[in-house]
């Protein structure tokens, strides 16, 4: 009889004993009560009351008040709250040693009663009704004790009045040159008669009228110097609202002002003799020879003597002068009020310190890739950050890398053979600018840059192949709103080369044609285009929606201009065949905020299609897709599943050659909760899969068909642990296999893998997959 597994539950029952008998108030003075979370919270409105959103979810976020070790806060627990058992049973008056240092990371002071003040907060609760309307409000906490009264939750009871609403808004009389400027702003107020009462709206509809002053000279103008009358006495919830302008009042409030005198001052790094230089209304003064193009530093000041002084112009001529990228730091001065003396112009003095033109970086780290692969990088790099006197940054990068693979090395046990190491020097020019014709750029509202690129790169896999890849490109990036960005490759081309190959890589390539030629020496030319939309959403940022499109067309251009000159398919470049193909990827992801503390839904929803044809049969094999890795499907290691339900011969150790598609569907979600200080945890369930559109003998099932389609994505789950570290994430997941697309004739039913050991993968990576 097998003694082990009566052993191993009754040493689990006996840990379970133990932590349940581990007393989370033993430290307590006999007059302190543990607060263990929020019981409930009932909102309750009066009789034909309906609560706004808004109003709700602030009567709710004093009261939200997170205990120890919350699972789902402010209302469960983890049924492990280490900290407190540490608080407890691991102090020591002794303020060192191994004991305090053990002490000092993990326990955590428990949350009380007399900390959480209840009775105060629901008075905090009734405050936020009223401050959206409804007046009269009342808010009442209960304690519901356990364990002999040494711990207790809370529960909170919240009734709400009636709301109240604006009868009339009067808006402030100044007289004078001030009187039209207010007058205007009425017709695009925030407030309207017979709106809830809402003292947000009426703060935000101060800032708005001093700002939009401000923007009209009047620079001094602060929302303090506006304030509101109430009267509530005309009808039963009515509020009869005047915005007046405060008798107090500064008089240089209530006065429009011009740009007067501006001068810049540039300092080098290194002190030098000045010289004075006069530009188009601004006087610099500046070390000889300026390392900046006077043109270019005019095109940045927007702030012209005799024009309105508006706070827009300012903050443009910060922003601009920043991103030249050839400044330390920017600083800009105005005038000190009591030197106006009844003038009606501002001095502006801006003070710009020059960065160091020369930048050199050796970077050492654990590299992640989004194939899977993990291992130490170096880099050294050396940068020129003012190449042409105009923030152009010319950088040179020689790095190198050692990967090895991540994932269940039982996935047709070969992931461990992908180990690989890769070698590369690229030079990147980087212009602060749009390189277009002038006329172009008169309405551009956000600085664009031009990039220019040059590099090569050896990949070598050791027992497969040998591969260069020559590179050279030039692209534009730029912004059309503070959320939309955009990035233009006008031309890229890349050579990709075998530098020598195995027999047994040679082999498989004879026996697929289709793999064969991805692997060929051939120029890949091609145009791309990449939407990003990143937005935040909510007061708190609690919702942010990231949408990113990607377009990429190889050959067609080169291939209509050899067509144009009588040369028929297939078409050669220097004596080599040229891809052709178009390329889509579009990618949708969302995150949103759980409770107050750093709890976050991540989900992702990607679909890309790439199609070859003309001067190609397929797409190179650096442009398919392929599924699975640390940051895709984590329960299947990198290509060990696709394309669709094609599973490699037993045995084949270059069958992950394969395992790539032209169509590729993939979903996940991630929940990521805090754990312990900078530690964190995340269960997620991932789903997806790659397909061919042309039919390949070679791999039968592979082809994308819409029947049969969902047994052919797989599906996984898991559960990982980061911890940040500041400046990056350090990663570790465990998947867990539910769905494989690959048949198998000894496993039934939606559940196929042959066993669960081998639908576990493990991933150490950098950062989030997503």
């Amino acid at each position: 009889m097998n003694d082990r597994p009566i052993l191993r539950t009754a040493a689990v029952a006996l840990a379970l004993a133990f932590a349940a008998a581990c007393s989370t108030t033993r430290r307590l003075a006999s007059d302190e009560v543990l607060y263990t979370g929020v019981g409930k919270i009932r909102i309750e409105p009066d009789s034909g009351v309906t609560v706004s959103p808004a109003a709700a979810s602030a009567a709710r976020e004093p009261l939200s008040v997170a205990p120890n070790n919350p699972l789902y806060s402010p209302y469960v627990r983890t049924p492990l709250p280490i900290g407190l058992w540490a608080y407890n049973y691991l102090y020591t008056p002794r303020e060192k040693g191994f004991k305090y240092w053990f002490y000092k990371r993990l326990a955590k002071e428990p949350v009380l009663i007399s900390k959480v003040q209840p009775s105060l907060r629901a008075k905090v609760a009734e405050q936020a009704l009223e401050n959206h309307g409804y007046f009269g409000s009342r808010a009442a906490d209960t304690l519901l004790y356990r364990k002999r009264g040494r711990k207790a939750r809370v529960s909170y009871r919240l009734r709400v009045a009636p709301p109240w609403h604006y009868e009339g808004i009067a808006y402030p009389t100044a007289g004078g040159a001030l009187q039209p400027f207010l007058d205007s702003l009425r017709s695009t107020s925030l407030l309207r008669e017979g709106a809830q009462y809402n003292l947000d709206t009426l703060t935000l509809e101060r800032r708005r009228m001093a700002q939009s002053l401000r923007e009209r000279g009047y620079y001094y103008f602060r929302p303090e110097y506006l304030e509101y009358q109430a009267d509530t006495t005309l009808s039963p919830r009515g509020v009869a609202l005047r915005l007046n302008l405060k008798s107090d009042a500064p008089a240089v409030a209530l006065k429009p002002y011009r740009v007067g005198k501006v001068t810049v001052r540039l300092t080098d790094p290194k002190p030098g003799r000045p010289d004075t230089l006069r530009l188009r209304g601004a006087e610099v003064i500046a070390q000889r020879p300026m390392r900046i193009r006077p043109r270019l530093l005019s095109r940045a000041l927007t702030l012209e003597r005799g024009e309105l002084f508006t706070v827009g112009a300012q903050d443009r001529t910060l922003t601009n002068l920043n991103k030249l990228g050839v400044f330390r730091s920017v600083s800009l001065n105005v005038a000190p009020v009591d030197s106006l003396r009844g003038s009606d112009t501002l001095d502006v003095g801006i003070d710009a310190r020059f960065d160091y033109p020369l930048e050199a970086a050796l970077e050492t780290d654990v590299t992640s890739k989004s194939n899977s692969f993990l291992g130490p990088g170096i880099a050294f790099k050396v940068s020129n950050n003012n190449l042409f006197r105009g923030g152009e940054v010319l950088s040179v990068a020689l790095n190198g890398s050692y990967e090895w693979q991540t994932g269940n090395k039982r996935s047709g046990g070969r992931s461990s053979q992908l180990n690989s190491y890769e070698l590369g020097l690229n030079a990147t020019l980087n212009v602060p600018r749009l390189l277009v014709p002038q006329s172009m750029l008169r309405r551009q509202r956000y600085p664009g840059s031009t990039s220019f690129q040059l590099g090569a790169d050896l990949m070598n896999r050791p027992d497969f192949f040998r591969l260069v890849a020559f590179s050279g490109s030039m692209g534009y990036n730029f912004q059309t709103s503070p959320y939309s960005r955009h990035a233009l490759t006008l031309f890229k081309l890349t050579y990709n080369k075998l530098l020598h190959t195995t027999e047994e890589f040679d082999r498989t390539m004879d026996e697929n044609p289709a793999i064969a030629m991805s692997f060929r020496n051939q120029f890949v030319p091609s145009i791309g285009y990449t939407y990003t939309f990143d937005r935040t959403y909510g007061a708190a940022g609690n919702r942010r929606l990231v949408w990113q499109n990607s377009f990429t067309s190889a050959g067609n251009l080169l291939a209509g201009v050899l067509r144009a000159f009588g040369e028929k398919q297939p078409q050669e470049l220097f004596g080599n065949r040229f891809s052709q193909f178009v390329k889509e990827v579009s990618e949708l992801k969302f995150y949103h905020r759980i409770g107050r503390r750093n709890n976050w839904l991540a989900a992702r929803l990607l679909i890309g299609v790439g199609y070859a044809y003309g001067n190609s049969e397929v797409m190179p094999y650096s442009e398919q897709f392929y599924i699975g890795g640390a940051n895709s499907i984590r329960a299947f290691t990198i290509r060990s599943i696709g394309p669709g339900s094609y599973r490699p011969p037993a045995g084949d150790r270059n069958g992950y050659l394969d395992q790539t598609g032209d169509f590729k569907l993939e979903a996940n979600v991630e929940y990521r909760f805090a754990i312990l200080g900078k530690l964190g945890g995340a269960v997620f369930l991932d789903a997806g899969n790659v397909w061919l559109l042309k039919k390949d003998p070679k791999r039968p099932g592979a082809e994308l068909k819409w029947k049969g389609l969902l047994d052919e994505i797989a599906l996984g789950t898991g559960f990982g642990l980061r911890y940040d570290i500041s400046y990056l994430v350090i990663r570790a997941d465990l998947g867990i296999g539910l769905h494989t697309p690959c048949p198998d004739s000894d496993k039934r039913g939606y559940y196929n893998l042959s066993s669960f050991r081998d639908g576990l993968g493990f991933h150490l990576a950098i950062g989030y997959p997503f």
